[in-house]
């Protein structure tokens, strides 16, 4: 873990991959991003590409950017797995690698994955704990709380530079917590800037804070609301989603989620006020985005990760705009 009293590096990423681009076409991409400022690419995984495959690409195509996952669910890959693909990465980009894992969300774990979405808290506790172990190369068996590991052992062996700090994708005080007790730092998405300042301290001093920030370069004010709007139902009507505005304190999302429930998902489309949208979503010119961005780093996050929503202009253009 992170030495508390040691600075967190600035760092400055984006997601990864590129909207409407396949992956093969990535290589010259990443090393514009590299050239443009840009410190690390981050992936997630969430029903289109695997968090993996798009960052082994960068390892090989730009040895100068940092990867990190945001996230790997726990539940989605069997422990040693998970251990194997996280410690395969580490290995392909020694010192280069941040895994990030949380709980995904009961939508992708049961519906998509037909996996039961059961004690989230302690099973990412228990992934933490078991990675620990399976990077250190010890041979583990163990009876977590969630799963019994019996007899495994990571069949090569990682150089201790090539250990990669895990962080936790955490939204409430809980798993905020755990990430900065037990992980290297804490991954956040989908919260305001001036949110940051009350997600951070219940993560600590000394750890890294990366965060996901929705951009869109656009001045558009219709097409904005029309995006961001939807954007916003579909994921804050999800759960977990839901019950971290909640503890935000953000009311304003009530009338959303009141025509959610009764069934009318386009009086609760229409009912996001337009103010949520400026709070949630980064947009603008991209002078006006670069500067909302900055606010995100002034509150607390150290690794900001934008992800343009191909509306305003080219994803290309957008990310020449927003460059650091």
């Amino acid at each position: 873990m992170n030495d508390g009293a040691r600075a967190v590096p600035q760092r400055y990423g984006i997601t990864v991959p590129f909207e409407g681009l396949p992956l093969h076409a990535h290589a010259d991409w990443f090393k514009e991003v590299a050239d443009l400022g840009y410190t690390d690419v981050w992936s997630a995984e969430s029903g289109s590409h695997d968090a993996f495959t798009p960052l082994a690409l960068a390892a090989a195509w730009e040895p100068r950017l940092r990867l990190g996952t945001a996230i790997v669910p726990a539940y989605t890959r069997g422990p040693a797995t998970l251990a194997e693909c996280a410690a395969s990465l580490a290995q392909a980009a020694p010192g280069r690698f941040a895994l990030g894992i949380g709980t995904s969300s009961d939508v992708i774990v049961e519906r998509w994955n037909a996996m039961t979405f059961d004690r989230p808290y302690q099973r990412v506790r228990d992934t933490i704990a078991f990675l620990r172990a399976a990077f250190a190369g010890e041979k583990v068996t163990e009876t977590y709380e969630t799963f019994e590991i019996k007899g495994f052992r990571l069949g090569f062996a990682l150089e201790a530079h090539e250990v990669p700090p895990i962080l936790v994708a955490a939204l409430r005080p809980g798993m905020l917590r755990l990430a900065g007790r037990e992980a290297d730092g804490a991954i956040v998405n989908w919260l305001s800037a001036d949110d940051v300042g009350t997600v951070v301290p219940h993560v600590g001093a000394g750890k890294e804070i990366a965060a996901r920030i929705f951009v869109m370069p656009s001045t558009d004010r219709d097409t904005v609301n029309y995006v961001g709007k939807r954007a916003i139902a579909a994921y804050m009507n999800v759960p977990v989603y839901r019950a971290f505005h909640e503890w935000l304190g953000r009311d304003s999302l009530q009338g959303m989620w009141d025509a959610w429930e009764a069934g009318d998902r386009a009086a609760a489309v229409e009912g996001i006020p337009d103010h949520v949208v400026d709070e949630l979503i980064v947009h603008g010119t991209g002078e006006a985005c670069r500067s909302h961005i900055q606010r995100y780093i002034d509150n607390g996050v150290t690794t900001p990760a934008p992800a343009v929503f191909p509306v305003g202009m080219d994803v290309r253009e957008a990310i020449r705009a927003i460059a650091p």
